[in-house]
């Protein structure tokens, strides 16, 4: 066992003696910590096989310890089943057995392949393309009496300097996020967009009129201005969107079987040439892709739904291909499964800057096989260490 580990164990123990361990340190230690030897390699050749047996018990543990479905959201980033303490465990000491002896194949990728951050593209109406994560601060372009500049903190920002000089043609803009980008915008009423990865919004670059109109693709945030009696609409695939002024949540990537709307204050309305519904604040509507004959809605759990523009990825009963979607678009990664798939679903939460190698190995306890080749990613399945 390398010394780090063993002196961090130690710590927690030490805290644990003088009465000073937090509540997630103790039940660390008192559940869980008879189960392991701090002093010798538990893990070898000839034990091996046992290995996988003893993460069984440890799962069994978990879900004994489960008293329903509760996230509890602590600092160590990923919570699996709601047992913070026992996860933990079951990640550290996962980590001492498997790599201990060998360097880390999946942890060499974190040389070359990096959480998402502040990227994006402007197309301006002429077709002009900037590159804003690489413009400087401070104005970048002008249209039509329309100032478009970025600010100190990476936001682009849309500002009228001048009306008299506002075309009455539709003068439209284009900003453009990559694979493992993100960026906040500012339009010029006011309306505040966060665009996630991946994900694209169209807008005229004045919305002063009675119908103000953008286009998505992808998924983004919006704290829509309230302007009296101009209405706000939201195009989205098959769907369209209408506010006055709230705060709500679009996800409609194609690879998605749903669009869904989320809203978190106000007031929308969610509509099709076939179907239109009105949401509440906590409620989400969702159209299905191959049907869009009917919009359903239900109530759901707004910080999970948006958990992204706080730099969080949040899991609640998602399957794996659903957590894998939202880690290559973060991360920037083509995915390719190798086999059947388990059917686990998955709770808790990680940061969106954790390294890659982190988010693989949590992974890894439930089965699941990483072989990355650049910025390929096969999944597999390992039968092997799963007790059907």
């Amino acid at each position: 066992m390398k010394k780090a580990y063993k002196d961090y164990f130690r710590e927690i123990l030490r805290k644990y003696r003088q009465q000073k361990s937090s509540l997630e340190e103790t039940k660390f230690l008192e559940t869980y910590y008879n189960m392991f030897d701090v002093k010798e390699d538990l893990i070898n050749d000839e034990n091996e096989p046992s290995f996988y047996e003893l993460k069984d018990i440890i799962k069994e543990r978990i879900d004994q310890t489960i008293a329903g479905p509760k996230i509890t959201k602590l600092n160590y980033g990923w919570i699996k089943y709601g047992v913070a303490a026992a996860l933990l465990l079951v990640s550290v000491s996962i980590y001492w057995f498997t790599y201990q002896q060998k360097t880390d194949p999946i942890a060499q990728m974190d040389r070359t392949i990096s959480p998402g951050g502040n990227k994006a593209i402007l197309t301006l109406a002429n077709g002009q393309q900037i590159v804003l994560n690489n413009a400087a601060k401070g104005e970048i372009s002008k249209q039509s009496g329309i100032s478009v500049s970025k600010s100190k903190d990476g936001e682009l920002i849309y500002t009228v300097v001048d009306a008299n000089e506002k075309s009455t043609e539709n003068v439209r803009n284009t900003i453009s996020t990559p694979k493992g980008g993100q960026y906040t915008i500012m339009l010029s009423d006011g309306t505040k967009v966060m665009l996630n990865s991946a994900s694209s919004l169209s807008f005229p670059t004045s919305l002063d009129n009675e119908d103000r109109l953008v286009e998505l693709n992808g998924e983004a945030y919006f704290e829509v201005a309230k302007h009296k009696n101009s209405r706000f609409r939201v195009i989205s695939g098959m769907q369209t969107v209408e506010v006055l002024g709230t705060h709500f949540n679009v996800n409609a990537y194609s690879d998605e079987q749903a669009i869904k709307t989320t809203l978190l204050e106000g007031a929308v309305s969610v509509s099709t040439p076939k179907a239109s519904t009105l949401i509440e604040p906590g409620e989400q509507a969702v159209l299905d892709r191959a049907y869009g004959n009917s919009i359903a809605k239900h109530r759901v759990n707004i910080n999970k739904e948006t958990a992204w523009i706080n730099g969080i990825f949040s899991f609640e009963g998602d399957d794996l291909k659903s957590v894998m979607r939202q880690v290559a678009r973060w991360y920037d990664l083509n995915v390719i499964y190798v086999g059947p798939i388990n059917e686990e679903k998955y709770f808790g939460e990680i940061s969106r800057s954790s390294k890659l190698s982190e988010v693989f190995k949590i992974l890894e306890l439930n089965n699941v096989n990483f072989d990355v080749a650049g910025k390929t990613v096969k999944v597999s399945y390992n039968q092997r260490s799963s007790r059907q």
